[in-house]
């Protein structure tokens, strides 16, 4: 399944709770009818006060094509959709973010792990995005992504669904990739990796621990954003939903 994750950033001048409140009932009616649109997801912090950013947008396509139809394609953040619900949930887009600061990623879902059934509606999630180490290249960390470090991510105690994201478009994509792990309770998430606010955090648990001192290996730690989150899905068309 191919999705766009767009990581929203407030515009200046405007509240988080001004934000929060024009997004979910403003802008998500529109977007979630965005035409080839399959699922809809939104992803609120848990402490906004220290979060990376004010939100999460992501939206699923059955097809790479439908996506760029609807969305434009990598590399190109003045997009000019033409379709029509498309068009409008850009236009309206002005009137609430910051977009030179909202990055977007756009990039094919692999399930890795699912405990859930697909059901993700209310689960709490850490979504990491990634930024592969200096000198490294993007294949080189892939492969050690996939092979090293997702055996580990994925058994991290706590964890119920674990997806990896990849680039469809390495060379214009914000980022390398990224990792989405999903808990049943914001104890359990803080349990295995930290709170809000800290990138150094030092968990005691075994496997999240080994995944934490991997990570230095081929990330680049001080330029990956992390979000911690609870996700809320506002549609769901996929027939097949422990795969997406």
């Amino acid at each position: 399944m191919y999705k766009h994750v767009a990581l929203l950033v407030r515009q200046a001048g405007m509240t988080h709770e001004e934000f929060r409140e024009r997004w979910l009932e403003g802008h998500t009616p529109i977007a979630r009818d965005i035409e080839g649109v399959v699922r809809y997801h939104t992803v609120v912090p848990t402490d906004p006060e220290h979060a990376e950013f004010d939100g999460i947008a992501e939206l699923y396509f059955e097809s790479l094509d439908a996506l760029h139809d609807a969305l434009g394609s990598p590399g190109s953040r003045d997009y000019d959709p033409t379709k029509e619900m498309a068009a409008a949930a850009r236009a309206d887009v002005d009137d609430f973010l910051a977009v030179e600061d909202r990055p977007r990623f756009i990039g094919e879902e692999v399930v890795q792990k699912d405990e859930t059934g697909g059901e993700t509606d209310g689960l709490y999630k850490h979504s990491a995005f990634l930024v592969r180490k200096s000198g490294m290249s993007h294949e080189t960390f892939r492969e050690y992504w996939e092979h090293e470090h997702t055996p580990l991510a994925r058994d991290i105690e706590g964890v119920v669904r674990y997806q990896t994201v990849y680039p469809t478009d390495p060379e214009n994509a914000e980022f390398d990739g990224i990792a989405e792990l999903y808990f049943e309770t914001l104890d359990d998430l803080h349990e295995a990796l930290g709170s809000e606010g800290s990138r150094d955090y030092d968990p005691t648990r075994e496997v999240a621990a080994q995944a934490r001192e991997d990570v230095n290996n081929f990330l680049d730690v001080e330029e990956r954003p992390r979000f911690i989150g609870e996700e809320k899905v506002w549609k769901n068309e996929v027939d097949d939903v422990d795969g997406y």
